[in-house]
């Protein structure tokens, strides 16, 4: 029996477009090309494998089959280690940055950021940086779309469309907190339901990823915020109540400004700080060395712990 033949990676290429268009010529728009080119190309490749990967009849727009689910996972693979092959090798050829850009979430801990980045001015004072603090989905999206070449971030959505790498760099406490004249303050053990009464500060995503969804809220009212250090302030006033990374209020808790919030609903929780980059369009030396500084850092702080 003869076995299947060898797809090009043209092939490859036009089979992920029509995918990720949803059609033939939507892929045809994006690929500047022919409808008929892109149908043809298509056809080759079913040609090729001997087997059909999209179901042309009984819907409108073409429908992956059951193989061309099964040949969609190898085809990103084989694209994206071409890419990061491709890219891996200009990196070489175009040696150190001129600049780097950086896109770190909001609950990224400060005192992190500055060890790093004072260091990284004294190995590479030649090379610039852009720095973006984002909260949810926002800092994948810049990594995404080019704007920053590396981002640190706690959560991660639609990773099998985005071509990233990731790196674990430690984690981030999150603890439940409000004014100590706050009802829930004053509650003690709180019953369950009653943190649903109170209005909650909810750090918003500027990035459309998390569209329609929601992470970590409890309450019937909510205020949505974009910056944290805002989120902070309304807490210590007393409006509301919320969740907040434990390094930015521990000493409030200590002086009593704020209070560490018993509910069932939300309770401390160690979150995972992620570096992620794309592998099309890997780091260069200065980018490189900036993840190593904060792994070593997420090393430092594992051993800090268990010793």
């Amino acid at each position: 029996m003869q076995g299947p033949g060898t797809p090009t990676l043209d092939q490859l290429r036009v089979f992920l477009t029509v995918v990720e268009a949803g059609s033939f010529a939507g892929a045809g728009r994006r690929l500047n090309r022919a409808t008929s080119v892109v149908s043809y190309t298509i056809a080759n490749l079913e040609a090729q494998l001997g087997l059909p990967l999209f179901d042309r009849e009984t819907t409108r727009k073409p429908q992956l089959t059951e193989a061309g689910r099964a040949v969609l996972a190898e085809a990103r693979t084989v694209a994206h280690g071409i890419d990061a092959l491709r890219a891996k090798v200009g990196g070489m050829l175009g040696g150190l940055e001129a600049e780097v850009g950086l896109a770190a979430s909001v609950l990224m801990p400060g005192a992190r950021l500055i060890d790093a980045l004072t260091a990284f001015q004294v190995a590479f004072p030649t090379v610039g940086l852009r720095l973006n603090v984002e909260a949810l989905g926002a800092v994948q999206q810049l990594v995404v779309g080019g704007t920053a070449e590396i981002g640190i971030t706690v959560e991660l959505w639609n990773r099998a469309s985005d071509p990233l790498e990731t790196i674990a760099v430690g984690e981030v406490e999150m603890l439940p907190v409000a004014a100590p004249a706050h009802p829930l303050a004053l509650a003690g053990t709180a019953p369950p339901g009653l943190a649903r009464e109170h209005v909650q500060l909810v750090i918003a995503d500027r990035s459309p990823l998390t569209q329609g969804q929601e992470f970590g809220v409890v309450a019937t009212r909510t205020w949505r915020l974009s910056d944290l250090s805002a989120k902070h302030t309304l807490l210590l006033a007393g409006i509301g109540w919320g969740s907040m990374p434990a390094h930015m209020v521990e000493t409030d808790l200590a002086a009593g400004r704020l209070v560490e919030l018993r509910i069932p609903e939300a309770k401390r929780r160690r979150l995972p700080l992620t570096v992620i980059y794309r592998t099309d369009r890997p780091p260069g030396p200065a980018g490189r060395w900036l993840i190593r500084r904060f792994a070593e850092q997420a090393e430092g702080e594992a051993a800090a712990r268990t010793g």
